[in-house]
């Protein structure tokens, strides 16, 4: 029987190849536009720097990570994501004594989840992360740097940005309480894993997938009326800042992140198109992230933001005839006579 790749893991030839090229060429260009440096990250990294930060009631972390323990009886992960690699590096290299870091990534990641289209178990992505401004400007930068890349590809499909605040510390707090008490009244309507995290992190339901937990979420408590004064001028700055940009940007009150470090902006970037399908829109998400280095043992919580693209749905979007590439040369021998 011939060799075959694993399950959920694909060869890149020709023009699949050259796709993804040139892809990582656009980001990289107007990354560096930007002012990001690149960065590499190793694929394997100990488990306990996806776990601190993901959290251990996470999907990814519960159901998709690929986890072996090495011949030293160390647990070793392959990296699921691009941002806990690259603030482990931040804070690994001291780069917290030489602020800001804005810093650019590409390479694979590895979740051991169900294969579909424009999802594999290896994946490539793009991103960036800034770290060491708290000024909402840097949110604004960061939305316009990918608005800017998405836009450079000239995919097939309609983009709009999904713009939420989850507030700082005290307003987040705030709004987990109040959304607690009202889940406990559903609690034995709410699916298996929603009940799980009732307690431990209840923000997690908003993003759960299943049919009655969506009709539950539907009427709970709206997340922006628990911003206190700061976090509501922190997003006004970001939504004047979009305006002034003129980056169309649509309001998602139920747009969250689950872990605790996450804070003030996040968004995604959603592309309407049959080429993808309604549950794969999502082809870019970020967010501001201020507290992860702390989280993974660092003596600052720094401020940090970033964003993730999926390189593999980008490709689906680019017509072929939309990828340059020079032509293979045709050799000629002169033969005399």
């Amino acid at each position: 029987q011939p060799p075959r790749t694993v399950r959920g893991m694909v060869d890149r030839i020709g023009s699949s190849a050259r796709k993804h090229q040139h892809i990582v060429e656009r980001a990289r260009d107007i990354a560096e536009q930007h002012g990001f440096e690149p960065i590499q990250t190793p694929i394997l990294e100990y488990s306990s720097v996806f776990e601190r930060t993901l959290g251990a009631d996470s999907d990814v972390v519960g159901k998709e990570l690929y986890k072996f323990l090495d011949s030293s009886q160390q647990w070793m992960t392959m990296r699921p994501e691009g941002t806990a690699g690259v603030a482990r590096a931040v804070v690994s290299n001291k780069l917290e004594t030489a602020l800001p870091q804005k810093l650019y990534y590409w390479g694979p990641m590895f979740r051991h989840e169900r294969p579909q289209k424009g999802r594999l178990r290896q994946f490539e992505q793009f991103g960036v992360e800034m770290f060491g401004i708290r000024h909402p400007a840097a949110d604004v930068e960061c939305i316009e740097t990918a608005w800017r890349f998405l836009n450079s590809l000239n995919i097939d499909g309609q983009l709009e940005v999904q713009l939420n605040t989850l507030g700082d510390h005290e307003s987040r707090a705030a709004y987990r309480e109040s959304l607690r008490r009202y889940l406990a009244e559903f609690k034995d309507e709410l699916s298996e894993d929603s009940r799980k995290r009732l307690d431990t992190n209840p923000l997690r339901v908003l993003d759960s997938k299943d049919e009655r937990d969506a009709e539950i979420v539907r009427k709970a408590p709206v997340y922006g009326e628990f911003l206190n004064a700061p976090s509501s001028r922190h997003f006004e700055f970001v939504k004047q800042g979009l305006d002034a940009l003129r980056i169309p940007y649509k309001l998602n009150s139920k747009l969250v992140r689950g872990l605790d470090y996450y804070q003030h902006t996040v968004w995604e970037v959603a592309c309407a198109s049959e080429l993808l399908g309604r549950s794969q829109a999502t082809i870019l998400a970020g967010g501001r992230y201020d507290g992860l280095t702390k989280a993974l043992g660092g003596s600052r919580s720094l401020p940090g933001i970033g964003w993730a693209a999926g390189i593999e749905r980008l490709a689906l979007l680019l017509p072929d005839e939309r990828v340059p590439h020079s032509s293979t040369p045709v050799p000629i021998l002169i033969v005399p006579d």
